[in-house]
């Protein structure tokens, strides 16, 4: 027995999607930096150190003095002679202004005057200790410094960027479809039959 069908046959829309990405691309260059360093400012004041070697009194020991120290000298033993001599003489003439009181002057004063005293003699080329003065002045450093800040400029650069944007490209690939078939369908009126 034949029954009556209806046959749908359907097939589905099929869409395509083509799709390009975005594109970002960002440079950034670098900054643009200038950096100076002035020297600092410096100034050195040195004072020399100063050594004084005084060896008069060394010399002198030795006997090897100046004319106008020896002439100084020379002349302090005279006038101090001098005054030994006036010295001695008021003393003999007191003695023998008392001659009456006693005592034998005149003898004694020609034992005294007649006796030369004894020389006495050293190694005269041997300066004494200590006759070598002496003095030392240190140098003196006066340090004046200024420092100067460097001098920095910068300047920056703006990032350069390309932007391509993407974009969703949309196809049809396949149109949707729908066929209907009838089988063994029949119409059947009065008095009437009519296939499908």
């Amino acid at each position: 027995m034949n029954f009556p069908q209806i046959r749908l046959e359907s097939q589905y829309a099929k869409i395509q999607l083509n799709r390009t990405p975005a594109a970002l691309n960002i440079e950034q260059k670098q900054a643009d930096v200038s950096i100076q360093q002035p020297k600092p400012d410096l100034h050195i004041e040195t004072t020399p150190s100063r050594l004084t070697i005084d060896q008069t009194e060394a010399w002198a020991d030795m006997d090897l003095k100046s004319m106008f120290r020896r002439t100084r000298e020379e002349a302090d033993k005279g006038r101090s002679d001098v005054m030994a001599g006036i010295a001695r003489r008021a003393q003999e003439g007191m003695d023998l202004m008392k001659i009456e009181q006693g005592g034998n002057p005149i003898p004694q004063h020609s034992k005294v005057n007649s006796q030369k005293p004894l020389k006495e003699f050293n190694i005269g080329w041997i300066p004494s200790h200590f006759s070598v003065k002496t003095s030392y002045e240190p140098s003196k450093v006066n340090i004046d410094w200024k420092v100067n800040k460097p001098m920095i400029d910068v300047q920056t650069n703006k990032p350069t960027i390309d932007y391509t944007p993407g974009k969703v490209d949309v196809e049809l690939v396949q149109k949707e479809s729908l066929k209907v078939d009838f089988a063994n369908l029949k119409h059947v009126g009065i008095n009437y039959e009519q296939e499908i």
